[in-house]
């Protein structure tokens, strides 16, 4: 964490479930101001009283910005004298982004290209970009501006190393393990109701990361990163199905419903298509996928004969390793929300 001593990390959409971790990780740290930009004055008012009353010691290094990624004097504003940039600022619920995609291209694609310029202009050292599982292979509205994200994320970092110092990387992570809008504290609020649990297809499989993982990912997407990079952990996965009695065996079985799947869900999760492992990194827990850095003089790099364009296949939810209903029950125990439940 030396890289962070006397520093000012801004984080984008600072007040939702990533801000609260990373907050956890750096508060205590030699870090020197932690901004939180968000648009929500209420939530900010909650985690500045939280602060106070929990950490009064360390509350002082955390600033609060009002504003909203699509509103760039905003980001302007907050980002003067900023050293690193988090960006988890985002529209990332699927069925909303389906019924409102307008709305998720002006905060998922506008709004990062305005975080990204404002980043270049005041001189920011290095940008760590959240994206999403949805974004490889997307097949719904929220996905589909993710990857946008990510061609913006690219674009962006291929012209601000021609301009500076400044390094734009990005990672992908699967569903959060009880984030905001996520089914694990759903479950736990229906059995407590004393509801059957809606399940949209017990078949679906989903990669199973804590929140703290996802924290580590952009820690080391941080240290590791050259400009355009992306970076994905490599995760355990369960089915819906197992997740589902993996938290009944913790909190109570009080049946269940299937419902269906939702506007715009995926069967499985891909974090990694077949066309990035052509260009991927094995770095132990997790996998770099270089920037494809040819410019459009395409004709340097004809080749005559078969090209590869993929590899065998991707890297899913399907296709990692499958948890049993014991090994889910311990892992969702990582997080502080089940914990705190029980």
């Amino acid at each position: 964490m030396n890289n962070f001593n006397n520093a000012t990390l801004l984080i984008t959409g600072g007040t939702g479930s990533f801000g609260h971790t990373v907050l956890k990780h750096f508060l205590h740290t030699d870090i020197g101001e932690i901004r939180i930009f968000s648009r929500d004055e209420k939530k900010q008012d909650d985690m500045r009283h939280e602060l106070q009353a929990l950490h009064p010691d360390a509350a002082s290094k955390v600033k609060f910005y009002i504003g909203n990624v699509r509103n760039p004097q905003s980001v302007h504003d907050a980002m003067t004298g900023v050293d690193f940039v988090f960006h988890a600022a985002a529209l990332k619920q699927v069925p909303s982004c389906e019924f409102f995609p307008m709305e998720a291209v002006q905060t998922n694609v506008e709004g990062t290209n305005n975080v990204l310029h404002a980043a270049v202009d005041a001189g920011v050292k290095r940008v760590v970009c959240l994206s999403t599982d949805k974004a490889a292979y997307p097949i719904n509205a929220m996905g589909t501006s993710k990857a946008m994200m990510e061609h913006v994320v690219r674009a962006n970092a291929r012209t601000a190393a021609e301009r500076g110092d400044t390094v734009i990387c990005c990672t992908r992570y699967g569903n959060v393990m009880c984030s905001r809008g996520s089914v694990i504290p759903l479950f736990i609020d229906q059995i407590k109701a004393g509801k059957p649990i809606t399940i949209t297809n017990p078949e679906m499989t989903r990669f199973l990361m804590n929140l703290d993982e996802a924290v580590d990912l952009v820690k080391f997407a941080f240290t590791h990163a050259q400009p355009g990079d992306l970076f994905i952990q490599k995760s355990d996965a369960s089915t819906i199905g197992v997740l589902a009695e993996a938290v009944q065996k913790l909190f109570g079985d009080t049946g269940t419903n299937i419902i269906g799947t939702r506007h715009g869900e995926k069967l499985y999760e891909t974090l990694m298509t077949k066309e990035e492992r052509l260009r991927s990194e094995d770095m132990g827990n997790y996998y770099r996928v270089s920037a494809d850095n040819r410019d459009l003089n395409y004709d340097q790099y004809f080749v005559k004969g078969q090209v590869e364009t993929q590899a065998d296949e991707a890297y899913t939810s399907h296709n990692t390793r499958l948890l049993d209903v014991e090994e889910t029950v311990e892992k969702i125990l990582t997080t502080d929300y089940v914990r705190e439940q029980l």
